[in-house]
């Protein structure tokens, strides 16, 4: 058993988005090996209710508590010592100071970091074993973004992701081993910062499939006669503000046309502005749900026109494990091990978006063997500890 030393961006604990369904799997997986210090941050006011869940899997833990309009000012700072405006964003000298105490008072064997910007706690610190999850190359987000907006914003993001990635190149160097969530994001990596390509490794998402699976009997949230259009993720994420914005306006009133029973079903925290200005007769803002899963079954289809994706979409993982048939941008499915038109249909146009969505609810039975084989392909493709144990190796080393 080693004293591992855990620094997380965000509080991994409930495992309700992307990236905290990631860090509580991979918190879940240390703990059960190792002895755990979680030093972390709270940036939503809805999750201090969880935090007696996490002592249990921690020997110590910090807690910073983030307000993001503050944070999002103390960012610019970034503009005057021309560094990465992420950096300032998670910047906390009482983590700090956290992170130093107990690297002094602890023997600490290795520095598990959780987000690139969370190794800045530990910059510098040669001695230390350090193994970084990047999870996606967030400053090539960063650049995507800029050529999605106009100036001023396009510049500002365009160096976001300049300066960005040269932080992430020098945590890279300063790391054992780099993961990243996919091959393709491991390879982009690679190509961006290759002085540190052979220490770069891919070590992929799973999914709970006996939590996400249809065994389980819910209450529908569908109307008898409506034909349930459903995306899920985080509200106020950008890129999937801009894919539920895409498919509500130019995707959907075509698909009413042949299926006007069709309603498109937003399912997610924090709805941002725009997300909220979709709601209508024919789309439906849930907000916050406790529950995901009801809204993740027949005769429901997924759709995740996602057309800014980053890494592996947990989003398309648990409708596959709920047996449902999905529609997913090519941008996702690449990163899917799975099959298309066995597994899940793609698309990339409006006009195959209308194609694909029409084909599953006019084929019925194709639909359920394709919710069928995707949920085989989950249980024999990703479970969660099998993708994790990835980093065992260097822990125990």
């Amino acid at each position: 058993m080693s004293r591992i030393l855990y620094l997380v961006h965000r509080l991994p604990y409930p495992p309700n988005k992307g990236d905290k369904v990631r860090s509580y799997h991979l918190l879940r997986h240390l703990a059960a090996r190792h002895q755990v210090f979680l030093g972390t941050f709270i940036d939503d006011p809805q999750d201090e209710i969880h935090l007696g869940a996490l002592p249990p899997f921690c020997a110590d833990m910090h807690v910073a508590r983030l307000s993001p309009r503050v944070a999002r000012l103390s960012s610019l700072r970034g503009l005057l010592d021309h560094t990465a405006l992420t950096l300032p964003y998670y910047r906390n000298a009482g983590l700090q100071s956290w992170v130093d105490r107990t690297l002094r008072e602890q023997r600490i064997d290795a520095v598990v970091v959780f987000s690139s910007v969370m190794a800045q706690y530990v910059q510098g610190r040669r001695e230390l074993r350090q193994l970084v999850d990047f999870v996606d190359v967030d400053s090539a987000k960063w650049t995507q973004y800029a050529a999605n907006h106009r100036w001023p914003m396009s510049w500002l993001y365009r160096r976001e992701g300049e300066r960005l990635l040269a932080y992430e190149r020098s945590v890279a160097r300063q790391a054992e081993r780099s993961f990243f969530v996919t091959d393709n994001e491991s390879d982009l990596f690679r190509r961006l910062a290759p002085e540190c390509a052979e220490r770069v490794e891919a070590m992929g998402n799973g999914v709970d499939a006996d939590y996400f699976s249809p065994e389980h009997a819910f209450t529908s949230p569908y109307g008898a006669e409506e034909v349930p259009l459903v995306f899920t993720g985080a509200m106020d994420y950008w890129p999937n503000i801009d894919a539920v914005t895409w498919f509500a306006t130019e995707i959907l009133p075509r698909l009413r046309v042949n299926w006007p029973q069709a309603r498109f079903y937003i399912v997610g925290r924090s709805p941002s502005p725009a997300v909220q200005a979709l709601a209508s007769e024919q789309v439906v803002v849930t907000g916050t749900v406790p529950d995901v899963r009801p809204y993740l079954q027949p005769p429901a289809v997924v759709v995740a026109p996602l057309r800014l994706a980053r890494g592996i979409q947990n989003k398309v993982l648990e409708a596959m494990a709920m047996g449902l048939p999905v529609v997913a941008s090519a941008e996702c499915a690449t990163a899917v091990d799975a099959l298309p038109e066995r597994d899940f249909l793609t698309a990339r146009t409006v006009a195959d978006y209308i194609r694909q969505v029409e084909t599953l609810l006019s084929e019925r039975p194709r639909a359920d063997a394709m919710g069928v084989a995707a949920r085989q392909q989950i249980l024999a493709r990703y479970s969660w500890d099998a993708h994790l144990s990835r980093i065992d190796h260097y822990l125990e080393a």
